[in-house]
């Protein structure tokens, strides 16, 4: 008799982005054997050193909270990963902002450790005031996690979002008036290298949830996730089950199918914003407004918003208003003065052309 469909579901899912994981580390050790000095041998006589080993089996990780989500995918990790020759650990992440919250992560850590998951170690992170809590406690987070990545080597690092997730990631874009990037939700590779995989965005939370009971895995449930001081938990408990009472069940999979739908369109603008950039520029570099001009917005803007980080610009920090008036420089030009843009960064026209540099 076979795991339970909950528990079958969230392996398999993991298995996938391991395979992928395996095949990216073999193909990248492969690469770097053939580009070694010495890999291509001009001599007729085979050099005389060691034989050529294997390459040490990739460090996965897993960030764990203690909720149903991360457990669940702790659990699948920690399953998977030895059928297929990967070492396995895990990492979660003390914010400070309940009592006893170190009491909480050294349980969590004890947990990933019977599940038989090594390196486990617990990172106790400060939290500032930047863009909200919310966003404040989620930059302390992947800190620690990148740090963690680095100081123990690890490929890569896997999170518990679930589609549930993306759904609402979908809906705070929205509510935001954010552009199609937002709108595509969270990928399911993301970070430096590719660093963070999200095995789940296509499982809905109640199946980690299930698979944690049926295994008789302990799961803590954050107070902060149900409590309606915070923008997301409002969404969750109150927004979502709204449209769903007023629009029918379906809500939380149409959201993530238009997350995914926003992302391809996202990226296909990207690469022609990328591919088109080239020809707006002038052979000193800067940007003919008569040529930007010319192009589509979306494409347009894209190359502004980049233009404008280049110069300085925080990309967390500069939102569409910010494109939108530098945008109306070359739209609407009525002799407007410059723009001021996040990390003292300056837009204005001249000549033609438009500077966006420092001021």
């Amino acid at each position: 008799m076979g795991p339970h469909p909950a528990v079958a579901a969230i392996r398999l899912a993991v298995r996938r982005v391991l395979h992928d994981l395996l095949t990216e580390h073999h193909t990248r050790h492969s690469a770097e054997h053939n580009s070694a000095p010495g890999s291509a041998q001009t001599s007729p006589e085979p050099p005389r050193t060691a034989p050529h080993t294997r390459p040490q089996p990739p460090l996965v990780l897993v960030a764990c909270s203690g909720g149903a989500d991360s457990m669940a995918l702790a659990s699948a990790l920690a399953f998977e990963a030895p059928r297929l020759g990967i070492r396995a650990g895990g990492v979660t992440v003390d914010h400070g902002l309940q009592p006893g919250s170190d009491t909480r992560a050294a349980e969590v850590v004890l947990r990933l450790r019977e599940l038989g998951l090594d390196p486990v170690e617990s990172a106790a992170v400060t939290v500032g005031r930047d863009g909200g809590p919310e966003a404040a406690a989620r930059d302390a987070r992947y800190a620690a996690l990148d740090a963690a990545a680095e100081r123990l080597g690890a490929t890569a690092i896997l999170l518990g979002h679930t589609r549930d997730d993306q759904a609402e990631t979908v809906l705070l874009g929205l509510a935001r008036g954010s552009g199609t990037r937002s709108l595509s939700g969270m990928a399911a590779v993301s970070g430096a290298g590719g660093r963070y995989r999200r095995p789940f965005l296509e499982l809905d939370r109640q199946t980690a949830r299930k698979a944690c009971m049926v295994q008789s895995l302990p799961v803590w449930d954050d107070p902060h996730n149900s409590d309606p001081a915070y923008t997301r938990s409002r969404l969750r408990h109150e927004g979502l089950p709204a449209l769903e009472k007023c629009l029918g069940k379906g809500v939380v999979e149409a959201l993530a199918r238009t997350a995914q739908l926003s992302r391809d369109d996202a990226d296909a603008l990207d690469a022609w914003a990328g591919q088109a950039e080239a020809t707006v520029r002038d052979a000193a570099g800067l940007l003919e407004c008569a040529k930007l001009y010319a192009l589509p917005p979306a494409v347009r803007r894209r190359i502004l918003r980049r233009a404008a980080i280049e110069a300085g610009a925080p990309a967390g920090s500069l939102f569409a208003r910010h494109i939108e008036e530098v945008d109306r420089l070359i739209t609407g030009w009525r002799g407007q003065k410059a723009i001021n843009l996040p990390g003292k960064v300056v837009a204005q026209r001249q000549g033609g052309r438009l500077v966006i540099r420092q001021g």
